[in-house]
């Protein structure tokens, strides 16, 4: 009877969800993760890996990784391309996707630049219904497990699903400040698990940016010149899901240290927790890496979930485009997305 209630669950699982896209604490430092058209913004060869755990303790572990490289072509164009996968260790889910990426920069006026950002490509889901064990499949004299079962409802749903995806978004940045928008999911591939189950993916809307002040008009022994402190936001929202993500970083050039706040600004219930968990942010750049670390911090009524660990390493390379000097120059003296100067 409990193998019953499992695979029922499952399933109503699989026909329910909208398949929730992760998300990450430190977009500040991958913005790639969130919008196209942050590709080839460092006007350089730029590559990064993002690995992150959710709720390490046991069943309840999901692990997402997330890697990206990407370079400039033009004055105008950057090609990349992204990767990511997503396990969740109790129901043996994986979402895996790969994607290429273009941007185009389009100069505003001498301070002021826009770039629009197209991402396509497949993405899998997998779900292994073939690894549950029914009742009927366990020979309780002997103890001996059927390898097939005779249930009608396993036979309804596959194992995979393989879909087209695309997003796009756009940025908008100047020496201190950046903005954009982007949706992922555009044409709403259909997720359904069954033969002729129609479930089309939610759109995943999210409208970020965030701004660097000079900490100092005049360096210090303890506080260098270069140091900034960024104001930063992030609204993520799909299907009934949203999520404000509130933070500063204070970056000192060599190292960065800062807060993130997630938050529910459209609690959906009387359960609902405007603020969810508090993050704290570390990175420490090595000549042309950066290394980040964040831990998710939960404040709701979850319970134990031993809280989310996300590592970053991010390269860029010291070589840049000679006809992008002044553009990468100012990017260099900020900081901005793109460069990330901790």
């Amino acid at each position: 009877m409990k193998s019953k209630i499992i695979i029922v669950f499952l399933m109503l699982f699989a026909i329910e969800s909208k398949g929730q896209d992760p998300i990450f604490t430190q977009y500040y430092l991958v913005p790639e993760t969130l919008n196209p058209a942050f590709t080839g913004i460092a006007n350089t060869w730029n590559a990064g890996f993002v690995h992150r755990r959710q709720w390490p303790d046991g069943n309840r572990k999901m692990d997402t990784q997330y890697g990206y490289l990407n370079t400039i072509v033009s004055d105008e164009i950057g090609l990349g391309m992204t990767v990511q996968n997503h396990n969740e260790v109790f129901t043996n889910y994986n979402y895996f996707k790969l994607n290429a990426a273009v941007s185009y920069r389009i100069d505003i006026n001498y301070d002021w630049r826009m770039r629009l950002g197209l991402e396509t490509g497949f993405g899998r889901k997998d779900f292994q219904f073939g690894n549950l064990l029914l009742e009927d499949q366990i020979n309780i004299n002997t103890g001996v497990i059927n390898p097939t079962t005779v249930d009608p409802a396993v036979g309804e749903y596959g194992n995979k699903i393989n879909f087209f995806d695309m997003s796009a978004g756009f940025e908008i940045d100047q020496e201190f400040a950046w903005f954009g928008a982007a949706v992922k999911h555009l044409n709403r591939p259909n997720i359904s698990f069954r033969e002729n189950g129609n479930t089309p993916l939610d759109l995943f809307l999210t409208v970020h940016g965030g701004y660097y002040f000079q900490f100092l008009n005049s360096p210090t022994t303890l506080i260098p010149e270069e140091a900034t402190l960024l104001v930063t936001a992030n609204y993520m929202r799909q299907g009934q899901y949203n999520r404000l993500d509130l933070g500063t970083v204070m970056d000192f050039g060599q190292f960065g240290a800062g807060v993130i706040v997630a938050t529910n600004p459209e609690g959906r219930s009387t359960n609902s927790h405007f603020v969810s968990s508090i993050n704290p942010v570390l990175s420490f750049k090595l000549s042309e890496f950066t290394f980040g670390y964040s831990y998710d911090w939960n404040v709701s009524k979850l319970g134990r979930t031993q809280g989310v660990h996300e590592l970053t390493l991010i390269w860029q390379s010291s070589r840049r485009c000679d006809k992008c000097e002044y553009y990468s120059t100012k990017l260099k003296r900020n900081g901005g997305p793109g460069y990330n100067k901790t």
